[in-house]
């Protein structure tokens, strides 16, 4: 059977499980420990889902911070939207990039080789050192002479917070060599690309942006091939930082109109960023649909689209620009 297109897949995903529960709606699981049927049982359930391994059917679950069933489905259909085996889900963004660079610690690859620009809050936690990392900052062309024996990661958010700056995957991926590339995709959304079909093994989300698109709800998560997902469990596991179930079933939710939600804003974005380009007051437009901004031809071969985020600098600098967003009467001024 040829495989479902991709609105079909995010109406479905991570369901697979609801005719055998008699369910048409995934069911919310709110417990925060489970029944014991010994506590052998208890321990050897509590060993395999500490150190990476997802629960057999039968197995105990313990503890919520463990496992949880509704954060699970959740994660199981970012999994399939990014094309990976498995994902992880956390209670913010920061906390997942925060699991996979303590996990790289853990395995002595200290060294991260991060592109900028980059998401400020995920700059400022590798500028400081705060997990044991070191960085060296580079551009898309000097991966390759970056890379040392002790780098764990190559770190890229493509397009970029905030100048929707593109990088070639399939080339940095080859750059990289063996060392693993992790992907920042929010901006994109797995609607738009699929950074694991382009070599990387690590696809980032802040799921608080277009995979909540509603502004009430904050998660992140990481879809990652099975060695990662062994490395990066742990982690959430012993440092707790577990999704909310509930918002774990609204992300879910959320997921099935994904695409029509990205496409109608990329069409919105579109206009608006045509509009800008001709005032006379916007000195410049960053939107990778405007003519000269994706030299390398990534639209159409690496993403489906060009996104629906627009930035763009005022004539007259920071006063003028600060100016115009105080003025603003539709648009909230606030970040995310």
């Amino acid at each position: 059977m040829a495989p479902h297109a991709p609105d079909t897949r995010a109406v479905h995903a991570g369901r697979d499980d609801l005719t055998a529960l008699g369910a048409h709606v995934p069911p919310i699981d709110l417990s925060t420990t489970y029944p014991m049927p010994s506590v052998e049982a208890g321990g050897a359930s509590y060993d395999k889902m500490g150190t990476g391994n997802p629960p057999d059917p039968g197995d105990t679950l313990v503890y919520q911070r463990l496992w949880n069933p509704t954060v699970a489905r959740f994660e199981q259909a970012v999994a399939e939207l990014e094309g990976l085996p498995g994902a992880v889900a956390f209670a913010t963004g920061m906390a997942a990039l925060t699991a996979v660079l303590v996990a790289t610690v853990a395995d002595n690859k200290p060294h991260v080789v991060a592109i900028r620009p980059l998401y400020g809050g995920s700059d400022h936690l590798l500028a400081t050192g705060l997990l044991g990392t070191k960085v060296s900052w580079v551009r898309p062309d000097e991966v390759a002479d970056a890379v040392a024996p002790d780098t764990g990661l190559v770190v890229v958010e493509t397009p970029a917070n905030p100048t929707l700056q593109l990088v070639d995957l399939e080339r940095l991926v080859a750059d990289a060599g063996d060392v693993p590339v992790l992907v920042d995709n929010t901006f994109a959304t797995p609607v738009l690309q699929q950074p694991a079909r382009h070599g990387a093994r690590i696809v980032l989300h802040s799921a608080t942006k277009f995979l909540g698109g509603h502004g009430d709800l904050m998660g992140g998560v990481v879809a990652a091939d099975d060695e990662w997902l062994h490395k990066i469990r742990p982690v959430r596991a012993l440092t707790g930082a577990l999704l909310y179930p509930l918002a774990g079933y609204q992300f879910h939710r959320g997921l099935q109109t994904l695409p029509v939600r990205v496409r109608a804003q990329q069409q919105t974005a579109r206009a608006l960023a045509a509009w800008l380009v001709e005032h006379p007051e916007i000195q410049r437009v960053y939107y990778p649909g405007l003519p000269g901004q994706d030299p390398e031809g990534l639209i159409g071969r690496q993403m489906a689209g060009p996104g629906s985020i627009v930035a763009f600098e005022p004539r007259g600098g920071g006063d003028v620009a600060e100016a115009l967003v105080t003025r603003l009467r539709l648009i909230t001024h606030a970040v995310s």
